[in-house]
């Protein structure tokens, strides 16, 4: 390899390349670096080579750990550095933004600070990633800072929220949205709402933008990087990125990675390096690598939990509401699981796709929610023990003065559920992919007359909504990803909510879904170990899938 030239500005800082232990000297030849070197600083160096960009100097996001070095090495820090000091100094000391006094009016302390921190990080020309708890105000944050001609890119089901907003609190912006036949890109308006699903079908001409801001909402929906869509969104030119999600992990490392790489390229190095570098080593537990890596992006990453900012919220509880199958109900579970369970696990232990896995932990998931979920089941009873259990708290919620949401990530499960409704006369909406007027639909809800009850699909309802009028949550079937129904939880536990909120899970017992709790438990930690103090302690893999077929 080369020589190494990394700076920032108009310093420059000579590193040397790698050559096994050996370091390629400035003037020929190579000298050996010495064992405890290597371990006290190998793996910093290793992370500025990788933050190379074409002319092999340093990112100006990169400038923060260039200046750690310098530190360890008793030399000076590159003076481009000074003015990112903030950011790696508990961000004390930047500068207040300023703000419309009307927009002054409505924050609450940490929003204020989240802006300062969103307009020093586009000031500065380095992406910024706002990953607050979900129902912090992330929108409002988002909307406070920036500035020229901005993109916002959004789940389809939240453009029109962007709209309110902006028109609540900055109306003197001009705003278009680009959806819809016929849409046409409007130079003149300072904000562009636009879907994820628009950008990947217009990717080239969004690209031939030169944007001044673009902001990802519902960042996860970049996780895969090899997906059409982050492929679009790593194309778009800005000078300032923002990527707001409350989930910026949600099943693998690599999630991270790829909004890192939109936000500021090359910052966690290549894919690859990234995984075999930190994504194996935090799966396997190991927390001094989850300690460098959330050393290494912590600059750049904003996350405060509603439990540490917003203690006027009430409290948030969650229960298990264990279920038992019926008779009828048992005997359709237990022919599923034995006409298949023992083949899938053997064909997975001799190393053949998941993908019949899957198939068959589907059919075991919907056989523990109603018979009639599984196919040739048409004749099952209407009704199943986990519905009775719904309706009965419904009815004791309703007449108590409650409104609940209602989850499922099956439709047809919903379908199921209505009729309990009606028999009861419990007054209900409901919100799923085929909902037209989304709007309109919430805004009944919300009416102190509303009906007391929304059934949701946990695709449709589960981002990008505010429901606090309800402060009951029933979850009817368990899903892989707890963060999925974390951001189902918080349609109705965010600002705005004025009573205490309780989740209800509910469960079938002796079957997959208690094993499907106890994956929750270890997909959190693996986040908490990017994201918090704490240690990563698994990912999702063969064994998992044969431990919770083995135990259903």
């Amino acid at each position: 390899m080369g020589n190494a030239f990394l700076g920032g500005g108009d310093e420059q800082l000579e590193l040397f390349g790698f050559v096994a232990n050996h370091a390629e000297l400035p003037g020929g030849g190579f000298a050996e670096l010495p064992a405890d070197w290597l371990a006290r600083h190998g793996q910093r160096v290793a992370d500025l080579l990788g933050a190379r960009d074409a002319a092999g100097r340093v990112a100006r996001h990169a400038l923060p750990d260039l200046a750690l070095l310098c530190d360890d090495l008793e030399l000076p820090p590159p003076p481009a550095f000074e003015a990112l000091r903030p950011l790696v100094e508990n961000f004390v000391g930047i500068p207040a933004a300023p703000l419309a006094p009307e927009l002054e009016a409505v924050l609450r302390p940490y929003q204020r600070q989240g802006i300062d921190w969103l307009v020093f990080m586009r000031r500065a020309g380095l992406g910024a990633l706002l990953a607050d708890d979900m129902g912090l105000g992330k929108t409002l944050q988002a909307l406070a800072s920036i500035e020229g001609r901005t993109l916002v890119v959004a789940p389809t089901s939240v453009l029109h929220g962007w709209l309110r907003e902006i028109e609540r609190f900055r109306p003197s912006l001009s705003v278009s949205l680009y959806h819809g036949p016929g849409r046409a890109l409007d130079p003149a308006v300072d904000v562009t709402i636009t879907s994820y699903a628009i950008l990947r079908q217009d990717a080239d001409a969004l690209a031939r933008v030169r944007w001044q801001t673009v902001v990802l909402d519902e960042a996860q929906m970049i996780k895969n990087p090899d997906s059409q869509v982050a492929r679009a969104a790593m194309t778009l030119e800005a000078q300032a990125r923002i990527a707001l999600t409350g989930t910026p992990v949600e099943n693998r490392l690599e999630e991270l990675w790829s909004q890192m790489h939109f936000l500021n390229r090359g910052l966690l190095g290549g894919r690859s390096d990234f995984r075999d570098r930190y994504a194996r080593p935090i799966a396997d537990g190991d927390g001094d690598v989850a300690a460098r890596l959330r050393r290494r992006i912590r600059p750049f990453l904003l996350r405060r939990l509603k439990s540490d900012v917003a203690r006027d919220l009430p409290p948030l509880s969650e229960v298990v509401l264990d279920c038992d199958l019926t008779t009828e109900e048992r005997a359709v579970y237990d022919a599923v699981r034995a006409a298949s369970v023992r083949e899938i696990v053997a064909r997975l232990r001799a190393g053949e796709s998941v993908m019949a896995a899957l198939e068959v932990l589907l059919r075991l998931r919907q056989a523990a929610c109603h018979a009639r979920l599984v196919p040739g089941q048409d004749d099952a009873p209407t009704s199943s023990s986990k519905l009775e259990t719904l309706f009965a708290r419904l009815e004791e919620a309703v007449a108590d003065g409650h409104k609940a949401l209602v989850f499922s990530q099956w439709t047809s499960l919903l379908d199921l559920v209505e009729p309990g409704l009606r028999e009861r006369a419990i007054p209900f909406l409901r919100l799923d992919g085929s909902t037209r007027d989304r709007g309109a639909v919430v805004e009944a809800f919300q009416a102190a007359g509303g009906p007391p009850v929304l059934l949701l699909s946990l695709r449709a309802g589960g981002t990008g909504l505010n429901l606090t009028a309800a402060d009951h949550v029933f979850l009817l079937d368990p899903w892989w990803n707890p963060a999925v129904e974390a951001q189902a939880a918080d349609r109705a536990h965010r600002i705005g909510q004025e009573r205490p909120v309780v989740v209800h899970r509910l469960i079938a017992r002796q079957t997959v879904e208690e094993g499907i709790l106890a994956l929750h438990a270890r997909k959190r930690a693996l986040a908490d170990a990017a994201l918090e103090e704490a240690d990563g302690s698994s990912r999702l893999s063969r064994e998992d899938l044969i431990e919770l077929l083995e135990s259903a």
